[in-house]
């Protein structure tokens, strides 16, 4: 007797959100160009940091006169101590430049950059042992690995999925109220969640699904409901978080170097009432731009293309069943976590203290809601920042931002009663427009802020008026797919090309450079951010 032997097809629900989680995304073809860049990232990188490191000499670099004034103070080097400076910031040069080839051309993984960039430090004596490896034990590096633990909690007991199901089953009446929707899911997960991957991980299934049953599938199925629903998300995810301080861990660290340099702490509710009513208002220009000039949908596109819809989503929700005492103990930490967020200026503890707390009682055996194997922390993004702030430990050390800024200043022979609406608008500028080359917040907040800091001080002006504004274009990072992690994983949905992520992208990053510089010379006016009189 013969026996056939049948082996079952497994068939793709498009319905289904564990088809959605990031481990199962499609691994998407890279371009031509992309591979073209790929192949010649390492030998371009290699060639980089040998011609700026080693091979060219910058006047501006080096100590003539044993001597030089710094950001902070007065350093006098003898000699052998100025040949040693003047090196060590042509080193610093050609590793910067070299790392930001290997970030740009993907040609090895981003983590594996930043090793090599933290070990190209110690080697070519940038750095001491000691300082280059301690960045794994930054602040910042901890508030976000205790917040991946928080958002963890969160995805693990089920909170996250049942708030977004019910907030689009209870609003998303139709395809425009289900984009206004998740602009308000964004801003709230922004409030509670430091880290934007995490805010992207806990959103991707739950739009994707959403994607599916207005007949966006990607690939060949891609439509202008898909292009927008995405695109939207990704814009929402990164601006939501610059209303807020704790929204990432570049603008903590932001606020950190400002409050250095000032000497005083840039609180919660300080950055929530500048930036919060201005993301608000660029979320919702970015919904008309996207809804009305790039990605206008049909009249089939704002119909449901899957039998049953939105009823898919509703039984979605109602498998989770009723709400259970874990979901209600993490519902209660993370009010807590925001409460002391918010009052921060009252208790004067960090939030990554507060952070760590939560997240301490968040795993506490018996007491806890989340076990450590549920905990997901993208240790390779970890170790990717490490990188960037040991690349901002090296300018530090080197002098390099202050010292170019300066020969910048000095070559152009712009003098010390230069306005301050020009400085304004020129470091704003070059802050927003620099995410479309840099693939690191921190490594941009690291550069950027010290010479805002810089040029302030240079010129006379308040270290706040012209640092914080900076800072607050930390986010604006979501035009092309290697500017930022959530960018990089929402374009592998496949649902947009590069052309469309660039003009929607470019054209709210412009409209968000007019915002910053509407509101320094009105909202940061009237909260004392920017002075009046100089406008």
């Amino acid at each position: 007797m013969e026996i056939k032997n049948t082996v079952s097809k497994e068939v793709f629900d498009p319905l289904d959100m564990n088809n959605y989680r990031i481990e199962k995304l499609p691994k998407r073809t890279k371009s031509k160009l992309e591979k073209t860049l790929a192949i010649v990232g390492i030998p371009l990188s290699i060639a980089a940091f040998l011609v700026f490191g080693y091979l060219m000499e910058f006047d501006f670099l080096k100590i003539i006169d044993y001597e030089t004034l710094t950001t902070g103070a007065k350093k006098v080097y003898d000699k052998a101590g100025a040949e040693l400076f003047s090196r060590n910031n042509h080193l610093m040069l050609g590793i910067f430049i070299a790392a930001i080839v290997l970030w740009i051309t993907e040609a090895i993984p981003n983590y594996l950059t930043s090793l090599i960039l933290i070990i190209s430090l110690v080697l070519t004596g940038v750095l001491p042992e000691k300082q280059a490896y301690a960045q794994l034990g930054h602040p910042v590096m901890w508030l976000n690995i205790m917040s991946f633990v928080l958002a963890s909690m969160l995805v693990a007991t089920g909170v996250a999925k049942r708030f977004a199901l019910w907030f689009i089953l209870r609003f998303g009446k139709n395809a425009s109220s289900i984009f206004i929707s998740f602009i308000i899911i964004n801003l709230i997960l922004s409030a509670f969640i430091s880290a934007t991957t995490a805010k992207a991980a806990i959103l991707l299934p739950i739009f994707m699904v959403i994607a599916a049953i207005y007949g966006a599938r990607g690939g060949e199925n891609k439509n202008n409901f898909g292009r927008s629903i995405v695109l939207q998300n990704l814009l929402n995810i990164n601006i939501g978080a610059g209303a807020f301080v704790t929204g990432s861990g570049a603008n903590l660290l932001a606020a950190a170097l400002i409050g250095g340099a000032v000497g005083q702490t840039i609180f919660f509710a300080d950055w929530m009432m500048a930036m919060f009513p201005v993301m608000v208002g660029l979320m919702f220009i970015g919904y008309i731009l996207a809804m009305k000039v790039y990605f206008p949908l049909s009249k089939e596109e704002r119909l449901p293309q899957i039998e049953g819809g939105m009823d898919r989503l509703r039984m979605e929700y109602q498998k989770l069943g009723k709400v259970n005492v874990l979901e209600i103990k993490s519902v209660v930490i993370f009010v807590l976590i925001l409460g002391f967020w918010a009052t921060d200026k009252l208790h004067g503890i960090s939030a990554t203290a507060v952070a760590f707390v939560g997240a301490i009682v968040a795993l506490l055996p018996r007491i806890g809601v989340v076990k450590w194997n549920d905990v997901d922390i993208p240790w390779h993004l970890m170790l990717f920042s490490a990188g960037a702030y040991a690349l901002g430990t090296g300018f530090e050390a080197t002098d390099l931002p202050a010292i170019s800024v300066n020969a910048f200043f000095d070559h152009l022979n712009i003098t010390s009663n230069t306005p301050f609406w020009l400085l304004y608008v020129l470091l704003t500028g070059v802050m927003t427009f620099s995410a479309l080359l840099f693939q690191s917040k921190t490594m941009r907040t690291m550069i950027f802020v010290p010479i805002a800091i810089g040029v302030a001080g240079r010129f006379g002006y308040d270290v706040i008026s012209l640092a914080l504004p900076v800072a607050f274009m930390i986010e604006h990072v979501y035009v092309l797919p290697f500017n930022s992690k959530p960018a990089a994983l929402l374009y592998e949905t496949d649902q947009y090309t590069y052309a469309d992520t660039f003009k929607y992208g470019f054209t709210m990053m412009v409209i968000a450079w007019f915002f910053i510089i509407i509101a320094g010379q009105t909202w940061f006016r009237v909260l004392e951010i920017t002075p009046n009189g100089l406008f």
